[in-house]
């Protein structure tokens, strides 16, 4: 009789068990439903987002597409008196500037990143990088509030002296005595992205295991060896994404490039040469757009710079996928 209550108690007890189960599967397969729906829609409003600014970019864009079309990319001529609208100069300036600041910025940024990562100690790797990640917080107007009355009067002696003495080459051929231009509008942006960078390739650098670093190091290598041949190349895509990071900022940038660029619709033929970028343009026109026309034309401008934003995105996610996989030989 005993052995029989047993049973019965363990069965009930086992079926109680498998209630439970089944209730805490029932409860945890419905958090998981619920979690994926909530990310889900989280994913389509960003990409309705998306497809809402493309829309309302060419919708406002529309008139002076249908005026201009896809002369409007390869012309030179903004004359809002004469209604007629291009944007190649401002096109040039925006991806030249953009390149030069990254040419300035990424040898910077790499030193700059493996020093913190890996030759102060840690006690003053905070100290260090702590002025630096508050340089990201910095207002664009601020910085370009300094480069016009502090780094303005430095690069103007440095141009008159390279006019002077190197004015045979057609990159230092042009007006020196304003201080404005490319060169001043690169530098900017070069100090603008400096900090931005270096902090996420130091985060980076971070990252890669220590013991690959000591076996190198224990094998006879020297640190600038290990950090050469293991360190730089394990964090290598996202050291690239960094640098992506960064021609984002200097392409998208506005006020600080308004200020010290110099503002000219002019074709671009030396470094000295005034220069409009596109985003600097859709602000400083804006509100003297009168007419439709010219409100059309600058939002067609915001709309260019918008598709090479894309496209230069979608390269960098190619060379990231290429570095990813081992096809592009960076630091070896």
């Amino acid at each position: 009789m005993s052995d029989q209550s047993q049973t019965i108690d363990g069965a009930v007890s086992s079926g109680n068990l498998t209630r439970v189960v089944h209730h805490d599967t029932r409860v945890i397969n419905f958090g998981d439903r619920l979690f994926y729906r909530v990310t889900q829609a989280f994913a389509l409003i960003v990409i309705l987002l998306a497809l809402l600014l493309v829309f309302d970019l060419f919708r406002g864009a529309w008139e002076a597409i249908q005026t201009f079309g896809l002369k409007f990319l390869v012309g030179t001529t903004w004359d809002p008196v004469k209604r007629q609208f291009s944007t190649l100069p401002t096109v040039i300036g925006t991806l030249v500037k953009a390149f030069i600041a990254l040419l300035l910025a990424v040898p910077i940024r790499i030193g700059s990143a493996v020093f913190i990562s890996f030759y102060i100690p840690k006690s003053l790797r905070t100290i260090i990088s702590y002025p630096m990640e508050l340089l990201v917080g910095v207002p664009s107007i601020v910085f370009g509030l300094w480069g016009l009355f502090v780094m303005v009067p430095v690069i103007r002696s440095v141009q008159i002296w390279l006019k002077a003495n190197f004015g045979w080459f057609f990159l230092f051929d042009g007006p020196a005595v304003y201080g404005v231009g490319v060169l001043s509008g690169s530098v900017i942006l070069a100090i603008m992205i400096i900090p931005i960078i270096t902090a996420v390739s130091r985060d980076i650098l971070l990252t890669v295991p220590r013991p690959q670093v000591e076996g190198m190091l224990a094998l006879g290598a020297t640190k600038w060896e290990a950090i050469w041949k293991v360190a730089l190349p394990y964090a290598r895509v996202g050291l690239f994404g960094a640098v992506i990071l960064g021609l984002g900022r200097a392409i998208g940038e506005t006020m600080a490039v308004t200020m010290v660029g110099g503002n000219s619709f002019d074709m671009i033929h030396s470094l000295f040469d005034p220069v409009h970028s596109m985003a600097s343009q859709i602000a400083s026109e804006f509100t003297e757009a009168t007419y439709s026309l010219y409100v059309s034309s600058l939002i067609y401008v915001g709309l260019v710079l918008f598709g090479i934003t894309i496209i230069i995105s979608l390269c960098a996610q190619y060379l990231i996928w290429r570095l990813s996989k081992g096809n592009v030989a960076v630091f070896e």
